[in-house]
């Protein structure tokens, strides 16, 4: 494997969606083995955000929600055709793109290990609504606070203190941390107010936020969805 190769090749949006397939579909098939009464519980900060957006265009539940974001990825996906046309899919590239989105995974439990006891004594429903919440948490909560904030947050601020590239980045990085951090102590099923965990997960956003920076959107996705699977298991086995 050429290494140069690998790191340009796969930070791209066509790698990205590729790559992201599996871990959507899964996903959906969880939520599909869920009761219409249960799915309710499976709201994050993405969710928050999102829903309440697309309820300003009729667009409502999970199903919808699930709708608009595969459009908006498809939207994307299109937008790089001709790259499809004169990019070959590397098989071993999306293998090793898995397994540094584990190390990466293991990488932000290692970081966040010290308060991983706050983040245990939040976890409730039962275990598979917890496996789909983790899921859809590497998905939608990277796709809201990593690919559209991080650009949002950047070009207005770069627009209005006519700011560099690195810095724009920078600072989309920190303000979508803030953000990401801040919406899990919102809506129904949000978290009561915690200084400790808000800056827990401001420190995982802006790791969060620098993988998807370097690395793009799918290795962050399954990076946060492992870091999250990590937790579960420690609630389950009471480590």
């Amino acid at each position: 494997m050429n290494n140069s190769s690998y790191w340009s090749t796969t930070n791209s949006p066509l790698y990205s969606f590729i790559f992201t397939i599996p871990l959507f579909v899964i996903y959906e098939i969880g939520v599909f083995t869920i009761s219409v009464n249960d799915i309710v519980i499976l709201r994050n900060g993405a969710d928050v955000l999102m829903r309440q957006v697309l309820g300003l265009f009729g667009i409502y539940g999970v199903y919808g929600f699930s709708a608009s974001f595969m459009i908006g990825f498809m939207v994307a996906f299109l937008r790089q055709k001709k790259a499809l046309k004169s990019t070959a899919i590397h098989g071993e590239y999306l293998i090793w793109m898995f397994l540094e989105s584990i190390f990466l995974g293991f990488a932000l439990y290692i970081l966040m290990a010290s308060t991983t006891p706050l983040l245990i004594a939040n976890t409730t429903g039962t275990m598979l609504q917890q496996v789909v919440l983790s899921i859809g948490a590497g998905i939608y909560e990277e796709f809201v606070f990593r690919v559209i904030l991080i650009a949002g947050f950047g070009s207005i601020l770069g627009f209005i203190f006519q700011w560099k590239k690195i810095a724009k980045t920078a600072s989309g990085i920190i303000f979508a941390a803030a953000l990401f951090s801040l919406f899990h102590f919102m809506g129904d099923y949000g978290e009561d107010p915690n200084f400790p965990v808000f800056m827990m997960r401001f420190i995982a956003g802006v790791f969060l936020g620098i993988i998807y920076v370097f690395r793009g959107f799918g290795p962050a996705a399954y990076a946060h969805t492992v870091y999250d699977l990590i937790v579960l298991t420690l609630v389950t086995t009471q480590l």
